[in-house]
């Protein structure tokens, strides 16, 4: 591995241990609020030089900058209900990552997941659906074995990403809410770098590192995922 890569490697790796670090401080009611102050607006004017891009829920209980303890200018944060991913998503995280170049991504999901919640509604009805249309159980059968196609091809975006993760984490007999949160994340993941060659390569080169968190709106920690 080059110098650069090296060095591009442990700013990733100290940019998510400062994060982490500012999580434990504001879970444990304990924040520095750094960063916040007139001088460092001033010192932004012309430009950001952001460390961290965050792709996280919309939810209102989980804002990043606030539970990681960070400041103006520290995280390029991306936002959608349940980090679903569309064009203008992976344009802002390209952004982030050929313009300011960012050497960390997170995907953050969190507990109690609203978008996980509608994704396993719409699941269950679309199963009904196939089901009631089939002709027998033999044809029913064929239709559910189809289920991932059905998924694919769904109108609802909230289906098509966070209904399949529902289903690969059923496939997976993962029935509890935070082991489906959590297969979300991977798979939103997985649908960023699959979608996004700019990312592919920055990953490619070893300049960029991904890494996948769930929120606990109880305890207000960051647990950290291994995919």
């Amino acid at each position: 591995m080059a110098q650069t890569d090296v060095e591009q490697e442990s700013t990733a790796n100290a940019t998510w241990s400062r994060m982490l670090q500012g999580n434990r401080r504001f879970a444990e009611g304990k924040p520095d609020h750094p960063w916040q102050d007139k001088e460092t607006r001033q010192t932004l004017l012309d430009g950001q030089n952001p460390d961290a891009a965050v792709l996280a829920c919309s939810d209102s209980r989980v804002p990043p900058e606030i539970i990681f303890d960070e400041g103006l200018g520290d995280l390029f944060t991306v936002r959608t209900a349940g980090q679903l991913i569309d064009s203008a998503v992976i344009a802002s995280l390209e952004y982030a990552v050929k313009k300011l170049h960012v050497s960390l991504i997170c995907v953050l999901g969190h507990e109690h997941c609203g978008a996980i919640e509608a994704a396993t509604q719409e699941l269950d009805d679309l199963m009904r659906t196939i089901t009631s249309e089939a002709d027998g159980s033999l044809e029913a059968a064929d239709a559910m074995d189809d289920l991932d196609e059905h998924i694919a091809d769904a109108e609802s975006i909230i289906l098509r990403q966070a209904g399949m993760s529902v289903w690969q984490a059923r496939e997976a007999e993962l029935k509890e809410h935070e082991d489906i949160e959590r297969v979300h994340v991977a798979h939103t993941i997985e649908t960023l770098v699959e979608q996004s060659p700019v990312i592919q390569q920055a990953l490619a080169a070893d300049k960029l590192m991904i890494v996948g968190a769930r929120y606990q709106l109880d305890t207000g920690k960051v647990e950290v995922l291994s995919f």
